[in-house]
């Protein structure tokens, strides 16, 4: 099994920051994709950000410029530094990882619990 933690999330106002961290631990081989989603309440969940093992990013149009996902492989941790924040990104914010958790080429999708995170305008 692997478990997902995450931590960073708050209350801030419009035009602050909020770093958010997920750390995996458990059954894990190797790590694919890493990734962050938002669901807002009454809305889809949706991508905001994923990062590969080698670091190529992806963002969502509404983040770019503001968000920068990373990670840290040696830790199993990714990162999403969130910056000039809106009341529109209010959301719960979920961590995601593509987990291979041993030498066959097979991932599992996991997924953290989540953390909220407000901007008050």
């Amino acid at each position: 099994q692997v478990q997902l933690v995450e931590s960073g999330g708050g209350l801030v106002q419009a035009g602050g920051s909020l770093r958010l961290s997920c750390a995996a631990s458990g059954s894990i081989f190797s790590i694919n994709d890493m990734g962050w989603y938002r669901q807002a309440p009454g809305k889809q969940r949706e991508l905001v950000a994923t990062i590969t093992s080698g670091g190529r990013t992806n963002y969502a149009d509404s983040v770019k410029g503001r968000f920068t996902i990373s990670r840290d492989n040696a830790k199993n941790t990714v990162y999403v530094q969130m910056n000039s924040l809106k009341p529109e990104d209010t959301a719960v914010y979920y961590c995601h990882c593509n987990v291979r958790t041993d030498w066959r080429p097979i991932e599992y999708s996991y997924w953290g619990q989540g953390t909220q995170v407000t901007v008050s305008s």
